[in-house]
């Protein structure tokens, strides 16, 4: 039987409260390659390195579609889900 895998919608941010939002069947590995070493580009130029949000999917196809509905959320609107989730904007990925 072939072993389950599970999907994660993430988002990183830092002190200026910029945002990533992406999908990983490998939230450790994601996470450490944000904080280790970004690779080119979006959050290499803003040094997103701090994981505050994640949600879990048993489906790849609806882990893509709830990150395309994320991306298409206004600033406020994440900022309230954040929130909602870690109020205090701790670095999730220390429980990692």
């Amino acid at each position: 039987m072939p072993r389950k895998k599970t999907y994660y919608i993430y988002i990183m941010t830092n002190q200026s409260r910029n945002f990533y939002i992406g999908v990983t069947n490998n939230i450790r590995r994601r996470v450490n390659e944000h904080k280790v070493g970004p690779t080119e580009g979006f959050t290499k130029r803003y040094n997103l390195k701090k994981h505050i949000y994640v949600e879990t999917f048993s489906d790849v196809d609806s882990a893509i579609a709830r990150e395309k509905q994320m991306k298409n959320r206004t600033r406020k609107k994440k900022i309230i889900l954040i929130n909602k989730e870690n109020p205090d904007w701790h670095d999730l990925s220390d429980g990692l």
